[in-house]
This record gives structure tokens, sequence and C-alpha cells, in this order.
């Protein structure tokens, strides 16, 4: 993904930045290609960042295939602490 910095006089971009915000907006080129602009959170880049992280999705797919799991109680009485 590709970011590029927005001039502070690039006043029509920053209007159709603004609506963005609000909602998802569909740009339209008079050779009729379209293009979304969307509003993106930091959780909206982080997703695809993690999928792209071999040695992270290595390590879920392990997780994934546990069956077992042990109680809060248990855990607790291993550990030694009384509530």
């Amino acid at each position: 993904m590709k970011r590029i910095a927005i001039a502070s006089d690039a006043v029509e971009i920053r209007s159709l930045l603004e609506q963005a915000s609000d909602e998802d907006i569909i740009l339209q080129l008079v050779d009729g290609r379209k293009f979304m602009l969307s509003a993106v959170d930091d959780f909206d880049i982080e997703v695809p960042r993690t999928r792209q992280n071999k040695k992270i999705m290595a390590l879920l797919d392990e997780r994934a295939k546990q069956t077992g799991t042990i109680s809060l109680v248990e855990v607790k009485q291993r550990l030694g602490i009384i509530d």
C-alpha cells in the first residue's frame, strides 16, 4: 500500500477527504474508471500486515491446533493462588 502526503493548499482534495471521513465516496473519471475513497484506521492497515508476517501466521496456526485448555481454577491451584 502506498502513502501520499496531501499538501495543505489542495483544497478540493481536502474537501473530498473530509467527506470520506463521514462515509465512503466513489470517484468516477470521465472515462468511466471508478475509485473508492474511504477513511482508514490503523487496524485496517495492521490486519493485512499481520497476515503477511509468516512467523506470526505460523504461530497462530500452531495455536489453533491446540485442543487442550486449563481452567482458571486449575491455573490458580497450580500457582498456589487462593481467592
